[in-house]
């Protein structure tokens, strides 16, 4: 059975398909997984396409002003904390705004200005390079005397989701520059190292249970399949028996304390990871339904350079490419005598990924905390390479990022103290950001030399990535752009809109405190926002019109 699309989220992996052992077909829709959340979503969609109950949509702005205000006065919100603001892009005219000069968790909101800074600083176009060293060039018998060494610059599109979803060729890029060098024989080792970006493999403020997920997979110069093993459980074939693990790609990396049991058909799914820090053993506990098809989740690795090199070199020898020794990596924390010195090697092989703008478009609509902080950490590099002498006290890479993105807010002309972001993802509970900062870079972006291409990397509602199911059969399907934003008990919405009467609007919609009875409940509030904003069918007149300000 070998899945064709792994997309993963912020916060889960949406749709995943079963498939029939040893066939390479989808088995038929019945047998579709889907998380509940995604399957409460989309009820709700369905509900609101064909109620009848629905609000009139607003035929004027100040009726859009009292349709949000009625929205916000909720029973349900009086222990929640709203942030919104929405302005015209045509007239200026700011629509409605409500406590949009406080600070709020932005969770995932954050990477509008992780997409934002890397646009600007490092421009679309640029390529992050995997080198590989040698002491000299392979013999005419192909053999390579001493180790290779892998020099990653952060590049993470040695994945699945950058090959139609194929694990077997996220590593044949370098498989097959290493083939055409006619190197047949490595009488050393493969040596990862990911020095290039100095210091801890995860963001400032991610809490240490967000790194037992996918989505707080360690962050590495060197990069493979998202720095996580993709799981796919099944039950046993009779009741008590255990239920089995296949890993995507194939790996002994992992290893795995399988206590699972198979539970009567009528039980629900109760399965449960744990991966001891620091650890590459992950215990599953808990039981699947008999007769159920397959469960799926991701297990993230640790040292994620020796799992490059150890990945590449399953590859190698699957290619008739024999390694003498077993692989080893050198980081940020190696002291100088055992990182290679490359001016006294040769590059042998190079590779390079796709496009900045393809990197960041991947980062957003998947909404990938890994991408976001790898192209944070890719701006904090390149500050330091041209800072000469380098600074004192020595800085990470991740704090060399945060000084550009200072220095980016100010020539955006974002006020100081209205943006305290630690790391590009969003993940961090430390993040704070205003809804009139979001707004103001949004404008910014609008303006800017990269416009199209940050526009873009937006999902859409209704069409692809994270908003691919919501807001579908509505006025917003295919005129809303927006970052979306998950954590727990905070969600967000910001982006641009095109309004039914043509007019271009920008917005950030902010909800903090809130405790939903499921998060596909809060985003359907956040929805209903940017569905209101869609179906306006007037545009603004800034002489005239009353801002409709609720403060």
């Amino acid at each position: 059975m070998t899945p064709q699309h792994i997309l993963r989220g912020n916060t889960c992996i949406t749709v995943i398909l079963d498939f029939s052992p040893g066939s390479g077909n989808t088995t038929p829709a019945t047998n579709m997984i889907i998380s509940r959340s995604t399957l409460l979503a989309i009820a709700l969609a369905i509900t609101a396409a064909g109620s009848d109950t629905l609000p009139v949509p607003p035929a004027t702005p100040q009726s859009l002003a009292a349709s949000v205000r009625q929205h916000l006065v909720q029973d349900r919100f009086a222990r929640a904390f709203w942030g919104i603001k929405i302005e015209s892009l045509d007239t200026g005219q700011i629509l409605f705004e409500h406590h949009a000069d406080k600070l709020l968790k932005p969770a995932s909101n954050a990477k509008l200005f992780t997409a934002a800074l890397a646009l600007d600083r490092l421009g679309p176009d640029r390529r992050l390079r995997t080198s590989c060293f040698a002491r000299q060039l392979p013999s005419r018998s192909g053999t390579l005397p001493g180790d290779l060494y892998i020099y990653g610059r952060g590049d993470f599109s040695f994945a699945a989701r950058f090959h139609d979803g194929d694990y077997s060729a996220s590593l044949a890029p370098l498989v097959e520059t290493l083939k055409q060098t006619g190197i047949r024989r490595i009488r050393g080792g493969l040596v990862g190292d990911a020095t290039y970006f100095n210091g801890p493999p995860f963001g400032a403020g991610w809490t240490w249970d967000d790194l037992q997920h996918y989505y707080g997979a360690e962050v590495s110069a060197l990069t493979h399949e998202d720095n996580v093993v993709d799981l796919f459980f099944r039950p046993g074939p009779k009741l008590g028996s255990g239920c089995s693990i296949e890993t995507r790609p194939r790996t002994s990396y992992l290893t795995f304390v399988n206590r699972t049991t198979t539970a009567s058909a009528d039980s629900t799914r109760a399965l449960q990871l744990h991966i001891p820090p620091g650890e590459n053993v992950v215990y599953v506990t808990g039981h699947l339904p008999l007769g159920t098809t397959n469960w799926i989740d991701a297990a993230p690795v640790r040292n994620a350079p020796l799992w490059f090199v150890s990945q590449l070199q399953d590859q190698l020898e699957q290619h008739q490419i024999r390694v003498g020794r077993p692989p080893r990596t050198v980081d940020w924390l190696s002291p100088p005598s055992e990182r290679p010195h490359y001016g006294q090697l040769v590059e042998v092989a190079t590779v390079e990924s796709p496009p900045l703008s393809e990197l960041v478009r991947q980062m957003m609509k998947s909404s990938q905390n890994l991408y976001a902080q790898s192209l944070f950490l890719q701006v904090g590099q390149h500050r330091q390479s041209l800072q000469n002498p380098s600074p004192e006290p020595p800085q990470t890479t991740e704090q060399a990022a945060m000084a550009e993105l200072t220095a980016f807010l100010a020539e955006a002309g974002i006020p100081a103290g209205s943006v305290n972001l630690d790391e590009g993802s969003g993940l961090s509970r430390r993040a704070l950001v205003t809804p009139n900062a979001i707004v103001e870079l949004l404008k910014y972006m609008d303006r800017h030399r990269n416009a199209d291409l940050f526009r873009a990397s937006l999902p859409i509602a209704g069409v692809d990535g994270t908003l691919s199911r919501r807001m579908n059969q509505t006025a917003a399907q295919g005129r809303v752009q927006a970052k979306t934003g998950t954590l727990a008990h905070v969600f967000a919405l910001s982006g641009y809109v095109t309004t039914a009467a043509g007019e271009r609007l920008v917005f950030s919609l902010m909800l903090n405190n809130i405790s939903p009875a499921s998060n596909a409940e809060a985003r359907s509030d956040l929805d209903h926002l940017a569905i209101l904003l869609a179906s306006l069918d007037e545009r603004t007149r800034p002489a005239s019109v009353d801002p409709g300000t609720a403060r």
